[in-house]
Formats: structure tokens, C-alpha cells, sequence
């Protein structure tokens, strides 16, 4: 028999924790090596038993303990595997869990064998993602991409401004009107337009509207404040 699957358990609901125990102590292929009752208590346990899974609480001590236990664990032991648990799914917590290098992630109330299935899985580094979890971090990984790259790129696009088009621009995110911009400006409505003809090509645009309107979704404006605040 080859060495079986040791695994710790952070729970701090004896109920719950002596289901899982039940399940974990049924199968050959795993040994349960102990259980903690809040996130330092795992970690403490993580670092003496050095199991290969952990199924982790989310919400111990507090609603973000297990987050803060398996970002420690990982951060100090990176071979061990982490099983998220939790009886509330939401995006956020989801995304935060993989985030930090949770393997998987699991509600409470799974059967027997679902529990089981993730442990191993975790183990040999099979993916067993949930459906619809797997959706869920996919396209928030593919939205986070999509907004990096269309963040560089017009970062990209911004450093080939000249001074007096990036000084229109801010002015037009700061809702100025073009007769307004003029005015401060003190140049003609016809210079203006040459100038906004120029920014329009650049970042390949019909309108300005456009233009403004990006650079507010990937928060343009608030990332220019706070460089003009260090400098």
C-alpha cells in the first residue's frame, strides 16, 4: 500500500469536523492527522503535521480567518494543498480563495464522496472544479486579462501624447466642454479641433465621448491623480 494521503482539518464546528472525520477515516488511501478550531491553530498544526490537504473554513474566528491562514500556510509550506470550505458561495470570497492558492474550493453540505473526490484530486493535481465555479473564476480571469492588456495599451497610447493633448484630454475627463477648454486654453476653437482630430487618432476613436468613457472604466483619471500627488 503506498503512504496514504495525510490531511488536516480546520473547522470550528465540532459537528461538521466530525462528519468530515468520519468520511476521511473510511477511506484507505487517507489518514487524518488532526483538526484545528481556528485559522492560527491551522497554521500551527499545518507547520508540525505537515499534511498534504488542508480543508479550510473560510469563516473561523472571523469571516476572513481561513483566507488569512491559507495565505500563511502557502506562503511558508507551498507544497501543501488547500480545499476552501464554506456554506455561503460568493464571487468575492471564490475569487479571493484561488487568489491566495486554494486548489479547490467546496461547499459544507457536499456528499460524502464529493469530499473525498477533492481530497485526492487536490493531491495529484487533478482539476475538479465545479462547473460552475470553474465558469466563474474563467471568465473573471478572462476579464481581468482583457483589462490589463486594454490597461497597457492605452497606457501605451498615453505616452505618445504630446504635453498639450494629454492637458486636453484631463481637461475633457474632467467633463470641461470644448468652448470651456478654449477658453482656459486660450486657443481657437479650430486649433482645439486639430488637437482632438489628433487624440481621436491615436487611440483610434469616432468621439471623445468614447475616449473619456474608457478611461474612466479602467480608472484612467484616478491613477493620473495619484502620479501627479507622488511627483
Amino acid at each position: 500500500m503506498s503512504t496514504p494521503i495525510k490531511v488536516l482539518i480546520v473547522e470550528d464546528d465540532p459537528l461538521i469536523c466530525k462528519r468530515y472525520q468520519m468520511i476521511l477515516s473510511k477511506d484507505e488511501e487517507i489518514e487524518f492527522v488532526g483538526r484545528a478550531a481556528s485559522g492560527y491553530e491551522g497554521t500551527m498544526l499545518a507547520a508540525l503535521n505537515k499534511p498534504d490537504v488542508i480543508l479550510m473554513d473560510i469563516e473561523l474566528e472571523d469571516k476572513q480567518a481561513g483566507l488569512r491562514a491559507t495565505s500563511e500556510i502557502l506562503n511558508y509550506m507551498p507544497d501543501i494543498k488547500i480545499v476552501m470550505l464554506t456554506v455561503c458561495e460568493t464571487d468575492e470570497t471564490v475569487f479571493r480563495a484561488f487568489e491566495l492558492g486554494a486548489t479547490n474550493y467546496l461547499l459544507k453540505n457536499m456528499p460524502a464522496e464529493s469530499i473525498l473526490e477533492a481530497v485526492k484530486d487536490a493531491y495529484y493535481d487533478r482539476p475538479s472544479l465545479h462547473s460552475n465555479i470553474a465558469g466563474k473564476i474563467t471568465k473573471e480571469f478572462k476579464r481581468i486579462k482583457t483589462t490589463e492588456d486594454s490597461l497597457l495599451h492605452n497606457f501605451y497610447i498615453f505616452s505618445q501624447l504630446t504635453p498639450t493633448e494629454l492637458e486636453v484630454l484631463e481637461l475633457l475627463m474632467k467633463d470641461y466642454t470644448r468652448q470651456e477648454i478654449c477658453k482656459l486654453r486660450h486657443v481657437e476653437p479650430s486649433t482645439l479641433k486639430s488637437q482632438m482630430n489628433s487624440i481621436l487618432k491615436k487611440f483610434n476613436k469616432s468621439s471623445a465621448a468614447e475616449i473619456v468613457s474608457l478611461l474612466r472604466e479602467l480608472h484612467i483619471p484616478e491613477i493620473l491623480s495619484q502620479r501627479k500627488t507622488k511627483q
